[in-house]
C-alpha cells in the first residue's frame, strides 16, 4: 500500500513522463526529413540545403554552430532559388583560393578558419562578391541576392521530361 503523501508525486511523475514522451513524439514526426550531408572541399567541411521549409528551419537552427553561413536568394527571398550556384572563397588580402564548391540550396554553412575572405558566387554568368570576416567562436554571415529581373529559368536544372525528350530526339 502506498502512503497518501507519495500518491501525488507519483501521479505527477507519471503525467509528466507522458507529456515528455508526447513532446518527443511530436518532434520526431516534425523532423521527418533527413539532414543534408556534410561535404568536404579543399579540406573544409560544408553543408548545403534549405530548399524545403523544414530543411530551411534546420539550417537556421544549426547555423550558429558553423563559422560561416552563406545565403542565396532572389531580391531578398529564398523561395525558388535554383539548386546550384558556384561558390568560391578566397583569402581577402592574398587572393589564395580556400574553397570552391557548388551550392545545393539557398544555404551553405562552412567551417572556415578565422580570417578575412572574399566570397564569389556565380549563377548564370553573373558573379556577386562579398567580404566575410570570420572571428573564432562567432558565427558570420554573408547574404547574396540576385535582382528580381535576373533570368532564373535559364539557370534552373532541366526538367526530367525535357531530358528524356531530348535523348529520344537524337
Amino acid at each position: 500500500m502506498i502512503p497518501e503523501r507519495l500518491r501525488q508525486p507519483l501521479a505527477a511523475l507519471a503525467l509528466g513522463g507522458a507529456a515528455v514522451l508526447g513532446t518527443f513524439g511530436a518532434m520526431s514526426s516534425a523532423h521527418a526529413f533527413s539532414n543534408p550531408p556534410i561535404q568536404v572541399a579543399q579540406g573544409i567541411e560544408y553543408m548545403c540545403g534549405g530548399a524545403g521549409k523544414d530543411e530551411a528551419a534546420f539550417m537556421e537552427m544549426v547555423a550558429p554552430r558553423w563559422a560561416a553561413t552563406i545565403e542565396f536568394g532572389v531580391n531578398g527571398g529564398k523561395a525558388g532559388f535554383p539548386a546550384r550556384a558556384a561558390v568560391e572563397v578566397r583569402r581577402k588580402y592574398t587572393g589564395e583560393k580556400v574553397m570552391e564548391a557548388q551550392s545545393q540550396g539557398p544555404y551553405m554553412l562552412a567551417r572556415l578558419d578565422p580570417g578575412a575572405y572574399d566570397v564569389n558566387v556565380t549563377l548564370g554568368g553573373l558573379t556577386l562578391t562579398q567580404s566575410l570576416i570570420v572571428i573564432a567562436g562567432q558565427p558570420s554571415r554573408a547574404s547574396f541576392s540576385w535582382p528580381s529581373n535576373f533570368d532564373m529559368a535559364s539557370v534552373a536544372p532541366p526538367l526530367p521530361q525535357a531530358l528524356a525528350q531530348s535523348s529520344v530526339a537524337r
